[in-house]
């Protein structure tokens, strides 16, 4: 298996690649570009050493800041019907994938967690997320004790604030409730969703009064991952960047840019050059950017296909020629939501 520090992993690859010999740990802050035979593709790590030879597979993980490791290759279930939830998880989870991306507000946790355990609970890395508008101390509490119960589980490998909105007070307040939550056993990691930079550097002068006002470090808690809207025509290099300094695994959803792009001169020419789909060749671009791309589909050969991007490249051309320097986000985009909201 492969273990990336600071954010990524996966899981058995349906083309039955043979993994690596041996783990490599690494920084998710220094996962510049990396192809599948393993070199780095962009400048030296800041140690000014180039990263270890290594392959992406199925089974890379990353290392997150609270010490446990996360899949790289996520499989998303918003707006999936909770009919067509478990049915969808089970088929992706077949297919290699061992980590599922889910949310309180998207009704489906139950259903997803139902999937799950018809497999190893271990080996499968399960998120939801903090309904949205519902900010405050007993509320996020609250919602963590209706997680678990529903999905029976035992524990949460991954508990994200969905969106800022609440105000100061109530974003704090919610972060310790998780971070309560984390102390407590129920949930192993914790980061943020949708946060904008001021939203970002708000929430590290929460965790520091946390410190000071519950007896030191490490007492407020530490950011794992975040999660955002990714693609080449919305990169957010400011956000991705700020989490890089501080070893926070990025999550893409919408890698897909919800089919809005099919057709993008530069995206159809990629896939004929490589023989592969458009959307694999999105997955890909996330996967080489070290991000952790959340591709969803309810169509069982597309969750599939999602799956097979290990045994191709993107060289550094055709990385660049997805430079677009355009921000047309596709979704909401809380980022840009004032702090007092």
């Amino acid at each position: 298996m492969c273990v990336l520090q600071g954010g990524v992993a996966f899981r058995r690859c349906p083309l039955r690649l043979k993994k690596p010999a041996t783990t490599l740990v690494i920084r998710s802050s220094d996962i510049k570009s990396l192809t599948c035979s393993g070199r780095q593709t962009s400048q030296p790590t800041k140690s000014n050493q180039l990263l270890p030879k290594m392959a992406l597979t199925i089974d890379t993980k990353v290392k997150l800041n609270s010490g446990w490791d996360i899949p790289q290759l996520g499989f998303g279930v918003y707006q999936t019907p909770p009919s067509e939830t478990s049915r969808c998880v089970s088929e992706a989870i077949k297919a290699g994938y061992a980590h599922i991306d889910s949310a309180a507000y998207y009704n489906n946790e139950a259903a997803c967690a139902q999937a799950i355990r018809s497999f190893s609970r271990e080996k499968i890395f399960f998120t939801t997320k903090i309904m949205p508008y519902t900010l405050g101390f007993e509320s996020v509490r609250s919602q963590i004790d209706r997680m678990l119960n529903e999905t029976g589980l035992g524990y949460l490998d991954l508990v994200l604030i969905h969106a800022p909105y609440g105000g100061s007070a109530k974003r704090k307040e919610s972060w310790k409730a998780l971070v309560e939550a984390v102390e407590a056993g129920k949930v192993r990691s914790i980061g943020v969703s949708n946060y904008g930079v001021a939203h970002l550097d708000e929430l590290e002068t929460h965790i520091a009064e946390l410190e000071e006002e519950r007896g030191g470090k490490g007492k407020g808690g530490v950011i794992s991952v975040g999660q955002w809207e990714i693609h080449p025509w919305c990169p957010r290099d400011d956000i991705v960047e700020w989490c890089n300094k501080r070893n926070i695994a990025v999550e893409a959803y919408c890698p897909l840019v919800q089919g809005n792009r099919w057709g993008e001169p530069i995206v159809k020419k990629l896939a004929e050059k490589h023989g592969k789909s458009e959307a694999q060749i999105l997955i890909r671009w996330s996967l080489q950017r070290g991000l952790i791309p959340l591709p969803k589909s309810v169509t069982p050969e597309r969750i599939v296909a999602n799956a097979q991007v290990y045994d191709f490249e993107l060289t550094d051309e055709d990385m660049k020629s997805l430079d677009t320097g355009v921000y047309e986000h596709v979704s909401w985009d809380p980022t840009t939501a004032p702090l007092e909201d």
